[in-house]
C-alpha cells in the first residue's frame, strides 16, 4: 500500500475519523517528534461542537496524552515540606463525576498492578495525597504525604485515566458523551516490562468495548506498539512519518504496517532503501544509518557498531566509511529543515548501506531485488 500524504495534521485527523466508520480501532506508530499529540489534539477538537443549551462545547474524545498530565500538579508545601500532594484541575471535564463514582476504590485494583504505594483523594480540596508502607527492624510504619517518583506519578495518571475508560465501557451516565477513546504515548517513564504489562491490561480491556466506542493509540514505543499490534481485534496499523510530498511540501504520510514494518530499526531502514535508490538522500539520512547500525551491532553483539562494516579493499586502514559517518552523523542536522547531500556524500552513504543489506540477513521481500542483488550470498556469509 502506498503513503497516504497530508498536508496538515487536520486533514489527517479527518481521515482518521473517516478510517473509523469501518474500523473499531487504529494503532499509530511514529517516531518522537512526528506530531503524535498535536495529532490527538487535532482529533479531539473536530469532536468539539457548540452547546445552545450551554456555555461549555460538546465533545466526543476522552483522551490521554501530555495535556491530561499536565492536569495534575504538584504542591509540594515549601514552608513545611511536609504535606505534599498532587493537585487536580477541577474544571476538566475529564474529572466528570469524580465526587460520585468512588473513584479511589476504581483507581485502586489498578494501581496494585504496578506500584507498592496507596493514596487517597480528597473531593473537597481536589489533591491527592500518597502513602506508602516502609518496613525498619522488622517493625512497618505507613509513611503519609510522601512525593512519589515521576514514573510513579505517571503510572498513577494512567490508572486514573484507565479507571475513567472503563466507566465508559460500562456506560455510566457522567462518561456516556465518550464516542471516541484516543492514547497518546501513555508509557513515556515506564520500564520494559511495565510497557508490556500497560499494553496487554489495556488490550484486555478494549477487546470487547461496546460497538459505538471508537480507539485510536499512537506511540513511540515498538515493544507497547507491537504488544497492542498482536492483542487487539484487527486493528487499522499506521506506521506515521513526516515528509515531503513530490512537489516539495512538507506534510505528513501514513502507511499501513502490513506492507511496511513497523520495527524502528527496519522502518528507518526501508527509509534509507528508498531514499538511496531515489537519490533522495539529505544529511540526517547519516544519523539514521548510524541509529540503525547501532541497534544491529548490540542484536549480533558487536562491541562497535562499525563492525557493521565491511571495509573497501582499497581502505587499508578499515576506517574510511566510519569516519564519513562520524563526521556526518554529528551535525545538527534536521528533520524538518533537510538539506540535500553532495554528491560525493550520497555516494558514500548509497555504499555503505548496500554493503550493510547485503551482509546481515534482513528479508529480502524488504527491499528490491535489483537493490540486493548477490546479497543472498553475502547474507549466508554473515550467518
Amino acid at each position: 500500500m502506498p503513503d497516504h500524504f497530508f498536508p496538515d495534521l487536520h486533514s489527517l485527523a479527518k481521515h482518521l475519523r473517516m478510517e473509523l466508520q469501518a474500523k473499531k480501532s487504529v494503532l499509530i506508530y511514529a517516531y518522537n517528534g512526528t506530531g503524535k499529540t498535536r495529532l490527538s489534539t487535532e482529533f479531539k477538537n473536530l469532536g468539539k461542537v457548540a452547546s445552545a443549551e450551554s456555555e461549555e462545547a460538546q465533545q466526543d474524545t476522552l483522551y490521554f496524552n501530555a495535556f491530561t498530565e499536565d492536569l495534575f500538579y504538584w504542591d509540594n508545601d515549601l514552608a513545611n515540606d511536609r504535606e505534599r500532594v498532587l493537585k487536580i484541575n477541577k474544571d476538566s471535564r475529564f474529572f466528570a463525576g469524580l465526587s460520585e463514582l468512588e473513584m479511589d476504590n476504581r483507581i485502586r485494583p489498578l494501581l496494585n498492578r504496578y506500584a507498592d504505594f496507596d493514596f487517597k483523594i480528597d473531593t473537597t480540596e481536589w489533591e491527592v495525597s500518597f502513602s506508602r508502607e516502609l518496613e525498619t527492624d522488622s517493625v512497618a510504619t505507613m509513611v503519609e504525604d510522601i512525593k512519589v517518583s515521576r514514573g510513579e506519578e505517571n503510572i498513577f495518571i494512567w490508572c486514573f485515566f484507565l479507571a475513567i475508560v472503563q466507566l465508559a465501557l460500562d456506560g455510566a451516565e457522567a462518561y456516556q458523551w465518550v464516542d471516541y477513546i484516543y492514547i497518546d504515548d501513555p508509557i513515556s517513564s515506564l520500564d520494559e516490562n511495565n510497557a508490556v504489562m500497560v499494553a496487554h491490561h489495556l488490550a484486555q480491556m478494549l477487546r470487547d468495548a461496546p460497538q459505538r466506542l471508537r480507539l485510536v493509540v499512537s506511540s513511540h514505543h515498538v515493544l507497547f506498539f507491537n504488544v497492542l499490534c498482536n492483542e487487539m481485534k484487527k486493528p487499522r496499523k499506521y506506521f506515521l512519518t513526516r515528509v515531503r510530498n513530490v512537489n516539495g511540501h512538507l506534510g505528513f504520510a501514513v502507511r499501513e504496517t502490513d506492507s511496511t514494518p513497523f520495527l524502528y530499526h527496519l522502518a528507518s531502514l526501508v527509509e534509507l532503501h528508498e531514499a538511496d535508490k531515489s537519490r533522495a538522500l539529505y544529511t540526517h539520512h547519516f544519523n539514521m544509518l548510524r541509529r540503525v547500525m547501532e541497534q544491529t551491532a548490540c542484536f549480533f553483539g558487536y562491541e562497535k557498531w562499525d563492525e557493521c562494516i565491511k571495509p573497501e579493499p582499497d581502505d587499508p586502514s578499515g576506517t574510511v566509511y566510519k569516519r564519513v559517518i562520524d563526521l556526518m552523523s554529528h551535525g545538527d542536522y534536521s528533520l524538518y529543515e533537510p538539506r540535500e547531500m553532495m554528491p560525493e556524500n550520497k555516494d558514500h552513504l548509497g555504499q555503505v548501506l548496500r554493503q550493510f543489506i547485503a551482509r546481515h540477513p534482513f528479508s529480502p521481500t524488504l527491499f528490491p531485488p535489483e537493490a540486493t542483488s548477490g546479497a543472498g550470498d553475502e547474507a549466508q556469509k554473515a550467518v
